[in-house]
Parts: structure tokens; C-alpha cells; sequence
């Protein structure tokens, strides 16, 4: 959108709308060879013209993240952490798999990043929990409560359920109505 801001913004009865701006975005879409950012300037001339849309999708569908590897699960919880109500927290998780080699989760200033194995980068956990790759899938895409971990054979931990529960606290889902072209 970087060189569109110039068109303005005027207030009106139903809200901001944008003047010029759509009809920029329409002929930038129009003359585009490339889909992707031919995409991108049409859905921005609709949006501006008629609201948003909404996602014709699920934003996180269940079978394909039950499907993705275990580091890009992680990734792509990272992106669902709501920053500034978790810009404080400090909790690390690590996940010692019995058919796997150990993950570590932790969210540190609003970042949540993860390291496999048990080199310097996973740090010091405040919760170790031994259990199954399927059990840490299910517990991070909420299948099973943490509270149900205690329960559940086979599970070990040296652990507070309070740890792994703030931390799952701080991840939010995605909106999708967010406004991407107006202000």
C-alpha cells in the first residue's frame, strides 16, 4: 500500500471510506500480470468499496495443522500469541517425547519460539512433561486440556498444569475481519 496513502481519507455517516483510493487499487489490480499481487490490489479495492468480506475459509483448519510437522505446529501457534498481553510473561515448556527427540516451547515478550532437542537454545524449562508427539498435538490444538494431562497414562511431568495453561492463555484466535487497507 506504500505510495496509495497520498489519496486521503475522509470521514463519512458509515465511517471511513477512502476516496481515489479504490479506483487506484482496481487499475493497479487490472494491469497486474502477476496473480498474487493482482489479488492483492482487487481484494483492496473491494474492501474499500463495500466492507470487509470476511474469510470464505477456517483461518486454522484442525486437519491440516494435525497433519504439519511438529516445528511448523509451533510456527504456526507462534503467530496466534497475543503480544502485548503477554509482553510480560516468561514461561518455557519443554515436551520430552517418547517417540521423539524433546521440543521446547517458550513465550518471552510477546515472541513465542520453539527449539528441538536439548541444545543452549532450549534453555531451562519451568515444565517438563514426558508423553507422545499425538498428546503434545492434542494438547496444543486443544484437544485435551492441560488439566487432563495428569490423568492420562503414560504421562510424566515435573510440573505446575498452571505453567502450560498461562502459556496456552496467551495464544488468541486470529480475526477474520481484520481491516488490511483502511486505517
Amino acid at each position: 500500500m506504500a505510495g496509495l496513502e497520498f489519496f486521503g481519507w475522509a470521514v463519512v455517516e458509515g465511517g471511513v471510506q477512502a476516496f481515489g483510493q479504490a479506483d487506484a487499487l482496481e487499475q493497479l489490480g487490472c494491469g497486474s500480470e502477476n496473480g498474487t499481487w493482482r489479488n492483492f490490489y482487487l481484494m483492496g479495492a473491494l474492501k474499500l468499496r463495500h466492507g470487509s468480506v470476511g474469510t470464505p475459509t477456517f483461518m486454522v483448519a484442525p486437519d491440516l495443522l494435525a497433519v504439519l510437522p511438529l516445528d511448523q505446529l509451533c510456527d504456526a501457534l507462534a503467530i496466534r500469541v497475543d503480544g502485548p498481553r503477554s509482553w510480560d510473561a516468561d514461561i518455557t515448556v519443554r515436551w520430552k517425547l517418547s517417540d521423539g527427540e524433546p521440543l521446547t516451547l517458550r513465550l518471552r515478550s510477546g515472541v513465542l519460539s520453539h527449539a528441538m532437542g536439548t541444545g543452549r537454545a532450549a534453555g531451562a524449562p519451568d515444565v517438563e512433561i514426558c508423553l507422545t508427539v499425538a498428546e503434545v498435538r492434542a494438547v496444543l490444538l486443544g484437544v485435551v486440556a492441560p488439566a487432563d494431562l495428569a490423568a492420562r497414562p503414560g504421562v510424566e511431568s515435573t510440573w505446575d498444569v498452571g505453567k502450560l495453561t498461562e502459556l496456552l492463555g496467551h495464544l488468541s484466535d486470529p480475526d477474520p475481519h481484520f481491516a488490511i487497507v483502511t486505517p
